[in-house]
């Protein structure tokens, strides 16, 4: 049996992980071209937005 290429797989994730980051920077640069952006803003594809009554949680 052929042993798992781990190696590859730490690498896929770290791609994924870095063009992820990379659109979501490029989100936030258009928002802020356009002069879009605050709490009213409804969440982007595969985000949540947070329940009612619940702050957004900011780093």
């Amino acid at each position: 049996m052929a042993k798992p290429n781990y190696q590859y797989e730490k690498r896929a994730k770290e791609l994924a992980k870095k063009k992820k980051k990379e659109e979501k920077l490029r989100r936030k640069q258009e928002n802020a071209k356009r002069g879009v952006g605050g709490e009213d803003e409804a969440p982007a594809e595969g985000e949540e937005a947070p329940a009612e009554g619940e702050a957004a949680a900011q780093p």
